[in-house]
């Protein structure tokens, strides 16, 4: 017989919950947004790096050097200084939001309910979630181009059909995302202690390759593309502010991954050992390739999927894009499909499985790229590229996400003190309210400031700052708020 109330017991420092008729009946659980169980917890610190390792190696993470440069007025070595800053920074925040999910079990929107309230959460899970289908059409454009190249360097004919064989390309890229995630957090595991060494190996290869054609002192002391006589300070800072945006969503959602490992210490080592290093290496390799291209294809090319389809010999067109369409799998099914399909069960979880949740990111992802699908498929002509119709949007909508990771770690760090009532977060009426307006009040004047700055003009330095700035108003504004609600709740009993 189920037990009316449900149960919570500790191991190790790690909660797990027997879920009873009270938590089962709710319509704010399911199984795929349960917390874990113990059983369930199998990543060690290996398998945290692995998940780092396949998520940094990514056509996006190759081109930052170029874009700091290009774009930042950055040298190459301060590119790769920032490049360097800038992860170990986003240490911060990813292993602070990683704590509440290894020590709890819980997903991302679930411990949202904490500082957004039971219903609330889904705002920030949805504006999160909008996010995550956007990169995940941009990454299946960039693994569905590798198909059709890896097709194309095997089969002539289908080297022909040009754009319409990217289409193709991207649908069949698309499900294969699809049924990774589907499989579940096990096949995620594995695809990524699969592709970790694998695409180590093609770093090095290429390196290897580029190696002859360039001069790495060179390269290092050409000038920046800034004013001459202007000072470095603004534009590292700027630059800095852009690459922890990079994993910014990441930050937010890392409760999804961390509720499986096995311990505080596996989360803690695994994302140190994974994150900076890929990072600053991966974004390194791109900078010197894209340095080498002029020699090894006769123009520059700052797309390694391009720079590749320019290699003459068939069979190592085919294998390097085999290896770029499992580094993009391993990035885009951890980094982009598995939070909006959290998010979106949080909506109406008896309605909502995790098969329902995938197939809606995929459909949304796949809408979002409609446009550059029918124009590669020649039935529309535009001149607007992927980069700006997209990315930039994409990116400037990142910052708006800085306030939720400062609100998310006052509120367990500060307000909770790492206490959560555990089958509380899935219960109406309960210890937590439908909507915490603190959160919101905390969020929203950071949003507001920042959508001032972009049309107006005024405090412009908020944005450019974004992420800093909004973490740590959002972060502060929370903790007032809260802890005058936490106050006055305690007033309110001691009348009553």
């Amino acid at each position: 017989m189920q037990q009316s109330r449900s149960q919570v017991s500790t191991h190790d420092g790690l909660y797990e919950l027997e879920p009873g008729q009270d938590v089962l009946d709710s319509p704010r659980f399911n199984e795929d947004i349960a917390p874990t169980r113990r059983a369930e917890r199998t990543w060690r610190s290996v398998h945290i790096a692995a998940l780092w390792v396949g998520m940094a190696i990514c056509v996006p993470t190759y081109t930052l050097g170029g874009v700091l440069t290009a774009y930042f007025g950055l040298s190459v070595g301060e590119a790769l200084f920032t490049i360097l800053m800038a992860n170990i920074v986003v240490l911060i925040p990813l292993t602070l939001n990683a704590f509440p999910g290894t020590k709890y079990g819980i997903p991302f929107p679930v411990l949202l309910r904490s500082s957004f309230g039971i219903l609330g959460s889904n705002v920030p899970c949805l504006i999160r979630a909008v996010v995550a289908c956007g990169w995940f059409g941009i990454q299946t454009m960039f693994g569905g181009l590798a198909i059709h190249l890896f097709l194309g360097s095997l089969f002539p004919e289908w080297k022909a059909l040009g754009g319409v064989g990217e289409v193709i390309g991207f649908l069949l890229f698309w499900a294969l995302n699809l049924w990774v995630v589907l499989r579940g957090a096990e096949s995620i595991k594995w695809l990524e202690t699969l592709s970790a060494p694998l695409l180590l190996v093609v770093g090095v290869g290429l390196l290897a390759w580029a190696t002859p054609h360039m001069s790495m002192s060179e390269l290092l002391a050409q000038p920046a593309k800034r004013p001459e006589g202007a000072g470095v300070t603004s534009y590292f800072f700027a630059g800095l502010t852009a690459m922890v945006g990079f994993w910014a969503t990441l930050s937010l959602n890392i409760p999804d991954f961390s509720r499986y490992a096995r311990s505080q210490k596996d989360q803690v080592i695994g994302q140190i050992v994974g994150l900076p290093l890929t990072m600053f290496l991966f974004a390194a390799l791109g900078v010197v390739m894209t340095a080498a291209s002029a020699s090894l294809v006769g123009e520059t090319v700052a797309d390694p999927v391009s720079l590749i389809g320019h290699i003459d010999s068939p069979f190592w067109v085919a294998l390097a894009m085999a290896f770029i369409i499992i580094a993009t799998l391993s990035t885009n099914t951890a980094a982009n499909i598995v939070s909006p399909t959290n998010d979106l069960q949080n909506i109406a979880p008896k309605l909502i499985n995790r098969t329902k949740a995938v197939l809606l990111t995929g459909l949304v992802g796949l809408l979002l790229m409609g446009h550059e699908l029918l124009k590669k498929a020649g039935l529309i002509v535009s001149d607007v590229s992927l980069e700006s119709l997209y990315s930039n949007w994409l990116l400037g909508y990142s910052s708006l996400l800085g306030p939720i990771a400062g609100i998310m770690i006052v509120d367990y760090f500060l307000i909770r003190r790492q206490q959560l009532d555990l089958p509380a977060l899935y219960l109406d009426g309960g210890t937590y309210p439908a909507i915490n307006w603190a959160g919101f009040i905390a969020f929203g004047v950071p949003v507001a400031l920042t959508l001032l700055a972009l049309t107006t003009g005024l405090l412009s330095w908020f944005y450019s700052y974004g992420w800093f700035t909004g973490s740590l108003l959002g972060g502060l504004l929370y903790y007032v708020c809260a802890g005058l609600t936490k106050r006055n709740l305690v007033a309110a009993k001691a009348t009553a």
